[in-house]
Order: structure tokens, then C-alpha cells, then sequence
């Protein structure tokens, strides 16, 4: 392990307001990317689903190749995720008729069994120690697992539950700065982080659609693609500063 440490450094960017602000962006990309994809372009969840699977391996070879934070790779890697997490819950929501509660629970125990499995094997589930692949293989799983299943909870909570899109995102938005709290009064880092970051997914998809969705459907009826572009747009300024950043430490230490 050390050994192999020596040759890598971490993996994932430093978890500061840039990191959210881009993250819950990019959850929102997955949910109003995906719908673009499918029903406006006419790709249809089928073509699409494959599509952005095939992306998504490539990017994600392209972050498993590299040696240290990338930002531009490493979050081209973040959206893809989000979109073909999106993607597998509505195939199973809408192709497969299985309903909400139950894919809910099922991906609510696939994180689980990752976490836990991760845990017993590396002994952490710190992000600040992501250096080697096998670290990173357990954090891109854990990752695509929060993704689905925030896809799924925020539909649970704002169609089956009949929450809204706006009370929806209000809820997720409140157990966010609930967990922002329990940690800055000394709760455990990691366990914050990791919950925070699985509220960003639902919190990102009840704010895709209040934004997307028609004024009829209780949303603002901005659509899939203005809101996708704008978002984006959002997303490369940020990533942009982030890997001139990076660039310029690399020149300082050089």
C-alpha cells in the first residue's frame, strides 16, 4: 500500500464551496441532461443509457490512468455519473414498473454493502485518502450508488410522496444544513461528508425539475435544455479556475 501511495496523490478534489457548488450542479445536469437526451433530442432512455455508458467508461479509464487530481477529468467523470445514474433508476422505475420505495431500498442497501465492504477492506472511507486504484475503484462505485439512489429518493419524495418539486428541494436542501451543522459542532468528518454528499443527489434532481418541469406540473418551465446549458456552462467556468489552479502549483513546484 505504501509503496503504491508513493507513486499517487489523491485522486479527489478538496471539499470546499467550489466542490458543492460544482457537485450539486452536476446532480442537477444528471437529472435535466438525462431528460434532454431522451425525450427532447428523441434518443429515447434505451440509446441514451448506452451512450453515456460508453462515455463514462472512457472517462473513467482516462481518470483511473492518471496519477493525481485532474479537474477537468475528474469531473467530466462526476456528470457522466450523475447521468447514467439517473438513467438506471428510470429504467427501472419506468421500463421494469418497479416502484419507487423499493429501488429506494434496494440501492439504499447496495451503498451499504459498498460502504461496508470498502470499509473492512481498506479501514477508511476518507476521501483525503484516495491513492491507490483500488481505493478509487470503491469511491467511483460508492459514487454511482449515491447517484442512483438520490435519483430515486428525490422522485419518492417529490412524485410518490406527493412533496413537490419545491417543498422537495427545501427538505433536502434543510437535512443539508442540518448535516453542515452536526459537523461544525464535531460530528464525525467522514460520515458528514458522506451523508451530505448523498443529499446533494436529491436536493440536484427536485431542483432539475422545479427548474425544467411545466408551470402546470408545479415547476418554473424553464426546460431540459436551458437549464442543462446554463448549469454547464456554470460547471466549465468553475472546473476551468480549478485546473488553472492546478497548473499553476504544478509550475511553483517545479
Amino acid at each position: 500500500m505504501n509503496a503504491t501511495a508513493a507513486r499517487w496523490l489523491n485522486k479527489v478534489p478538496e471539499v470546499t464551496l467550489s466542490f458543492w457548488v460544482i457537485k450539486i450542479m452536476s446532480t442537477t445536469v444528471g437529472e435535466t441532461g438525462a431528460d434532454y437526451l431522451a425525450v427532447d433530442a428523441g434518443f429515447g432512455a434505451g440509446w441514451t443509457s448506452i451512450g453515456m455508458a460508453a462515455l463514462l467508461a472512457i472517462a473513467l479509464f482516462c481518470q483511473m490512468r492518471t496519477k493525481s487530481y485532474t479537474p477537468w477529468i475528474y469531473w467530466l467523470t462526476v456528470v457522466l455519473v450523475s447521468i447514467v445514474g439517473t438513467q438506471i433508476t428510470d429504467i427501472i422505475t419506468d421500463k421494469l414498473d418497479v416502484s419507487l420505495y423499493t429501488s429506494t431500498g434496494i440501492f439504499s442497501v447496495l451503498l451499504a454493502i459498498n460502504f461496508m465492504v470498502w470499509y473492512r477492506t481498506e479501514h477508511s472511507l476518507s476521501i483525503r485518502e484516495i491513492v491507490t486504484p483500488r481505493r478509487e475503484l470503491f469511491y467511483w462505485t460508492t459514487v454511482l450508488c449515491t447517484f442512483a439512489l438520490g435519483t430515486a429518493a428525490g422522485d419518492l419524495a417529490t412524485e410518490a410522496l406527493g412533496l413537490g418539486f419545491t417543498l422537495g428541494a427545501v427538505i433536502f436542501a434543510g437535512l443539508i444544513a442540518l448535516t453542515l451543522m452536526a459537523w461544525r459542532m464535531g460530528a464525525n468528518p467522514v460520515l458528514s461528508f458522506w451523508i451530505a454528499y448523498i443529499l446533494t443527489r436529491p436536493f440536484g434532481a427536485s431542483l432539475g425539475d422545479l427548474l425544467t418541469q411545466a408551470k402546470t406540473y408545479g415547476g418554473l418551465g424553464m426546460g431540459a435544455t436551458w437549464t442543462s446549458a446554463l448549469f454547464l456552462c456554470v460547471i466549465v467556468l468553475l472546473v476551468a479556475a480549478a485546473q488553472l489552479n492546478v497548473s499553476n502549483r504544478k509550475a511553483v513546484t517545479a
